[in-house]
């Protein structure tokens, strides 16, 4: 059994920390552990991909299209992007988060509009689907900075990973310096609790964009 999770966002989002945390959270159930990332011109805002394969016999780092089990998107148009990459019955944990510089902005001289994007989601993913309010997430944690984090909670009260918050709690305690530990791990809590809300009111978190 091999679970496949797809990490996007932009440069700076701290994508490919969460990758890292994922994994290792992984490595403390035992499991054999595959990834990469795509990052491109990250540093100026473009695309981050970490690609995350856990389970036995993993041939290659690399998610297929139509085989990631699970994606977790930082912002509306990426998690558009790359949409063809989820399994049928596949779930999609995404932040209504939306840049206003995105770089698919503007493609094809139309911009875009994040609400069509989140309505096409809805009607792509269905029930897989499941959106995070960014404003909220941010205020509740004191700093944006640890909404990655908050996202990996959020997917833990969802039963997307093959392990549980003590395990993301060991690798937080290890991974991130002790300055900035605390924060971390009450950004950890705060996503579990945040996702238990969201799934006790689907959909509620659906209107606004930050």
């Amino acid at each position: 059994m091999i679970l496949n999770c797809l990490l996007t966002g932009v440069g700076g989002q701290g994508t490919v920390l969460l990758s890292r945390l994922i994994g290792g959270a992984a490595l403390e159930r035992g499991l054999e552990v595959r990834g990469s990332e795509t990052i491109g011109m990250a540093q100026r805002g473009g695309s981050v991909v970490s690609h995350i394969r856990m389970g036995r016999n993993i041939a290659s780092p690399l998610i297929p299209p139509g085989k990631a089990d699970v994606i977790i998107a930082f912002e509306v148009a990426e998690a558009v992007r790359v949409l063809p990459f989820l399994a049928p019955g596949g779930r999609m944990l995404a932040l209504n988060r939306v840049l206003r510089q995105h770089p698919a902005a503007g493609l094809s001289g139309a911009g875009y509009d994040p609400r069509l994007m989140l309505d096409y989601l809805q009607e792509k993913v269905g029930g897989g689907l499941a959106v995070v309010d960014n404003q909220e997430l941010a205020a509740r944690c004191g700093s944006p900075r640890v909404i990655n984090v908050a996202l990996l909670g959020a997917a833990l009260a969802r039963g997307f990973f093959p392990f549980d918050a003590a395990d993301a709690q060991k690798v937080l305690a290890e991974r991130i310096p002790p300055a900035y530990r605390e924060l971390n791990l009450r950004a950890l809590e705060i996503g579990r609790d945040e996702g238990q809300r969201e799934r006790e009111r689907p959909g509620a978190s659906l209107s606004n964009f930050v």
